[in-house]
């Protein structure tokens, strides 16, 4: 049974590979980080240093004949920099060595020096409300926005990005919002990525937002995603259950590690296509760019997705600009009335007419894989 008390009809895919096909033991379904941890972005600006630390370069001379076993920890102890802080500036290619190569935080080093470049401190930055980003209110009530959010959009500003948000045109709206994650987080409880589009819960007070991100916690809101995907997807109903965290060759990026966080994902085939299966999917936990790492790791990259799509996956079928991953429903109980709250958004056009584009093709060579029947979008 699933939390609100209707069936579980995920069950385990029988072509998962072999670290998918564990069940992970003791999933602990109440903890999670802050927004459902789903939009960490690969091109975010530079870490900033904090205020107290003067920016610059850090040459730092390794004398001839002695070898550093991890580069990370001479660099915080010579700099006297967090090794936290410092392995942030080594992720962002900002630690090199004589000949200019960039140093991964486990480097080995013999002799000779390396250089640390630590950026400028953030300038202080101010919310300004932007009434020309298009804003769609799905449903709305005193507690809460469900907000439609157009693909290209980031949620809230962060450092180096601090306009063009959806905060910047919640702002414009003239509404109050709930303060509990910080005043560059106005009302946001959980985010998509920059490129993913669909629904986001937005709180419009503070007991809103701590009643929404309880229940985020807790697995109570349920999110449903629409995504075309690479290739068969031989299981017409399946669940991956496969840990995710930094993938240790590129550390902007994620990827499944045995000693990531618990992640589980499943899915049901909506579509299917000669190249290609849209899937229905339940984010069950939120971690960040799940559904396309966990995809990804199958051997099916969502469509569209330059960061982990490999071959035609990378593209995507003729016509797709962008990546094929839509927050299709959104399910939560009201703050206030403890009623259901159901929400749908349809597929964009861009995406529907890229599945349009699908169908057309193969009904003219007369191919058709079948469909799965469903209600809705």
């Amino acid at each position: 049974m699933t939390d609100d008390g209707r069936p579980d009809d995920t069950l385990e895919s029988e072509d998962v590979p072999e670290l998918l096909d564990s069940v992970l033991p003791g999933l602990d379904v109440a903890e999670d980080e802050f927004a459902g941890d789903e939009d960490l972005e690969p091109d975010l600006p530079l870490t900033p240093a904090p205020p107290s630390i003067t920016p610059g370069p850090r040459r730092l001379v390794i004398p001839e004949g002695q070898i550093i076993r991890r580069v990370d920890r001479f660099v915080a102890d010579r700099t006297g920099l967090s090794r936290s802080y410092v392995q942030k500036l080594i992720s962002e290619g900002l630690l090199v060595d004589d000949t200019g190569r960039r140093l991964r935080a486990n480097s080995e080093v013999r002799g000779g020096a390396v250089t640390l470049e630590v950026p400028p401190p953030e300038i202080p930055f101010h919310l300004e409300p932007d009434p020309t980003i298009p804003l769609t209110v799905a449903y709305e009530d005193d507690d809460i926005l469900i907000v439609n959010k157009q693909a290209g959009l980031v949620v809230h500003p962060a450092p180096g990005h601090w306009r063009g948000t959806l905060v910047n045109a919640l702002l414009a709206r003239g509404d109050h919002y709930g303060g509990i994650a910080g005043v560059a987080r106005p009302g946001i409880v959980h985010r998509l990525d920059r490129d993913t589009s669909g629904l986001i819960i937005v709180a419009r007070n503070d007991a809103a937002q701590q009643s929404v991100m309880a229940q985020l916690k807790a697995r109570r809101v349920r999110k449903t995603y629409l995504a075309l995907v690479q290739g068969s997807v031989s299981a017409a109903i399946g669940r991956i259950e496969a840990p995710i965290g930094r993938d240790p060759k590129d550390r902007k990026r994620m990827a499944v590690v045995s000693d990531g966080r618990a992640a589980v994902t499943g899915y049901r085939v909506r579509e299917r296509f000669a190249e290609w299966t849209l899937l229905e999917l339940d984010l069950i936990t939120g971690r960040t760019h799940q559904i396309r790492v966990h995809f990804a790791a199958l051997g099916h990259s969502v469509a569209g997705d330059p960061v982990y799509g490999t071959g035609t996956a990378r593209k995507g079928p003729d016509g797709l600009e962008r990546l094929f991953l839509h927050a299709w429903r959104v399910e939560l109980v009201s703050p206030s009335t403890a009623k259901l709250i159901r929400v749908e958004a349809p597929l964009p056009a861009e995406l529907e007419a890229a599945l349009d584009g699908l169908r057309a093709g193969e009904a003219s060579t007369g191919h058709r894989p079948g469909t799965r029947p469903h209600d809705g979008a």
